[in-house]
């Protein structure tokens, strides 16, 4: 039986200008999530967990926390986009045109926008992507400019690949 190498992410060569990348992964968001991340945070707005005080707004219901959806949507970009980072330098442009309620499902995308050589590390290129968030209805719930650094092909740092020791269990 063949061992087939799993998917090790995208290295700098082989991004192309105009590419999308339609990310595999939706994620529900849940009542836990919201209220985690909005007092890991020390965000202190009960509009994020505190369900009485949320219905007495003008959406009747918990909002969530917009950094949660940012970091969400970053993280369902990874296996794409950044697998193989050098670092991150920047996110620009932020917009939440719809709001992310408990119980949504967020999916998401990122297009391609420029690719150039570093001017200052060889083994890195730098890369620009527009991601856009959406919900289980197709609404866009963020969009934002991310650009980063990602390594050449044979320049990052190995993972090792250890096998399992051979023999009954």
């Amino acid at each position: 039986m063949a061992t087939k190498e799993g998917w090790r992410g995208r290295f700098f060569e082989d991004f192309e200008i105009g590419d999308i990348y339609q990310h595999p992964l939706g994620r529900t968001v849940t009542t836990t999530d919201n209220m985690w991340f909005s007092l890991l945070t020390q965000n202190t707005a009960p509009i994020h967990f505190d369900h009485y005080y949320a219905a007495q707004t003008t959406f009747g219901k918990p909002l969530v926390d917009s950094t949660f959806t940012l970091a969400l949507v970053t993280g369902q970009s990874v296996t794409d986009i950044s697998q193989n980072v050098f670092a991150n330098l920047g996110w620009d442009e932020v917009r939440l045109p719809h709001p992310v309620f408990e119980g949504d499902t967020i999916y998401s995308q990122s297009e391609v926008l420029e690719k150039r050589e570093s001017r200052s590390r060889p083994d890195v290129g730098i890369i620009a992507v527009k991601t856009t968030g959406y919900n289980q209805d197709g609404k866009v719930v963020i969009t934002f400019k991310r650009t980063l650094m990602v390594y050449k092909r044979g320049r990052a740092p190995e993972i090792p690949r250890l096998a399992p020791e051979s023999g009954d269990v």
